[in-house]
């Protein structure tokens, strides 16, 4: 709509011309206007939380997991009990469209007006089987998935960026998505949002590098809307350590997609990649697993034979020991503004494994399944050298050796598992969290051989940056799910602040 308003005298007539719905976005938030999220596959809330500490209001989220979506409401709209109740709800994005949540959750009165920011990791399953020809289908016509059976999650993430219109939008993943069926997803996202106005970057980032207790390597693909008049840049690194050499080998084998060598500059003239930032040595050296769960109160009941089997709830804070060294990094989990805890955790809760707790006691920091196999072979023949002692000889090959080994050795071949167990290592950063830690928690053995367990819920939240005073819905295993499947609040604070920088024009 245009109007013009003629003048008196010789003043020149003004033209007016109704604002699009990301200018009068971009003049709300840079009149001190908070910028408002939405976090789509949300999950418990790591991207959210970062987002939130760096100054972002987050408006929303849809998440599939009624329990993670419980857990995400009842971090971030604790003001009302009403607000977290119609937040809580688990929602289909393949079933609710952009108008209906805006409608539900209260968050605008425009669709196209309602949040500035859109954040999230769409799954990538089925993505070879869609492609850049669908991807530009649904960027034309957001209804497009409807009449396709392989309907995929990032044809939904798209379909919500064109109706809402967000001034800026990140999206995360594991780097396969590099190289997924053949697909540099990525780069075909960065194809189709350049052509709904947005200027795209991605690369990889590992969140020791920001801070947080964990080698854990993610694709991270920012888009600003070409109204902001920003270039797209990544946060530098803030702390150092050398990744080992799988983590390497890793970023190699995902940057092979882009044509090209490793080290081979014309992958980076493709114009959507760039080379991810270096650490320095002179940064700080990457926060330890034991500077981030030194301070915890230590679990030995499983050793007294006090722990039964079954769910493990949260109904029962541990208060923390008064006499912990609180590094840095603990202080920090203990003091996040918003969820200060300084009493206890609730979540302070581990597997059953009563099998393995001698084996968990002898290995070595950094020893996996095969010393770990050689370890319980050990224990074998002690006690069938005890028992020869004692006048029992039990011979190999035979139901009474059978039976004794099974009591004693984890029935895994280790020589096809190398990967399956680990004893973390105090001085270094754990490995990377994955959502099965609900099923076994084999990959993150505690290092400290006087507790000889696997890791605790709140030991895993640490690793993640999740603060003390962060609560999870349902069980441990539930629990652990959420902690696996989540961004490092950390990585995603470092990155928001980056953005919240450019979408104000800092």
């Amino acid at each position: 709509m245009v109007s013009i308003e003629p003048l008196r005298g010789d003043e020149r007539a003004t033209i007016v011309v109704a604002e699009n719905p990301r200018m009068q976005k971009l003049n709300r938030v840079r009149s001190g206007g908070t910028p408002r999220v939405l976090d789509l596959f949300a999950g418990c809330g790591g991207l959210s939380l970062g987002f939130q500490s760096a100054g972002f209001e987050i408006a929303g989220a849809v998440e599939l997991d009624p329990i993670a979506e419980k857990s995400h409401a009842l971090n971030f709209y604790k003001r009302s009990d009403a607000l977290s109740n119609a937040h809580a709800e688990a929602r289909d994005i393949t079933r609710i469209e952009p108008n209906e949540l805006v409608l539900e959750l209260g968050i605008g009165s425009h669709v196209a007006t309602s949040v500035d920011v859109i954040i999230g990791g769409p799954p990538c399953q089925a993505f070879a089987r869609v492609g850049r020809a669908k991807l530009r289908e649904v960027a034309d016509h957001p209804e497009a998935f409807r009449q396709d059976a392989r309907g995929n999650l990032y044809l939904r993430y798209l379909a919500y960026v064109r109706a809402l219109q967000p001034l800026a939008l990140l999206m995360e993943n594991v780097p396969d998505v590099l190289n997924y069926g053949g697909h540099n997803i990525p780069h075909e996202m960065c194809e189709v949002l350049s052509e709904m106005g947005y200027v795209c970057k991605y690369t990889l980032l590992n969140a020791a590098y920001y801070g947080v207790p964990q080698m854990r390597e993610r694709m991270m693909l920012i888009a600003y809307t070409k109204e902001l008049d920003a270039e797209v840049k990544f946060p530098s690194p803030t702390h150092w350590v050398e990744l080992p050499r799988g983590y390497e080998g890793s970023r190699q084998v995902a940057l092979k997609s882009l044509g090209g060598g490793l080290f081979d500059r014309n992958l980076f003239t493709v114009g959507f990649y760039v080379p991810f930032p270096e650490a320095s040595r002179e940064l700080p050296h990457a926060v330890t697993a034991q500077e981030a769960l030194g301070d915890l109160p230590r679990i030995t009941q499983h050793l007294e034979g006090k722990m039964k089997r079954g769910t493990r709830r949260f109904d029962q804070r541990v208060p923390y020991p008064e006499n912990a060294i609180i590094s840095p990094y603990a202080k920090l989990m203990r003091s996040w503004p918003g969820f200060e805890n300084h009493e206890g955790v609730a979540d302070h809760v581990i597997r059953s494994l009563p099998r393995d707790y001698a084996i968990f006691r002898r290995m070595n920091p950094g020893d996996q399944y095969p010393e770990a196999y050689e370890h319980a072979m050990d224990l074998l023949r002690e006690q069938l050298e005890q028992l020869a002692q004692q006048g029992m000889t039990i011979l190999p090959d035979t139901p009474e050796y059978d039976r004794l080994k099974q009591e004693i050795v984890p029935p895994y071949d280790s020589s096809k598992f190398p990967n399956k167990w680990r004893k973390m290592e105090p001085d270094k950063p754990a490995r990377t969290l994955m959502a099965h830690l609900g099923k076994d928690g084999y990959s993150h053995i505690h290092y400290d051989s006087s507790q000889a367990r696997t890791i605790s819920v709140r030991e895993a939240a640490r690793l993640q940056s999740f603060p003390d005073g962060f609560e999870f819905c349902g069980t441990m295993n539930p629990a652990f799910r959420q902690i696996g499947n989540a961004v490092p609040p950390l990585l995603s604070q470092a990155i928001a602040k980056k953005m919240i920088s450019c979408i104000r024009g800092n």
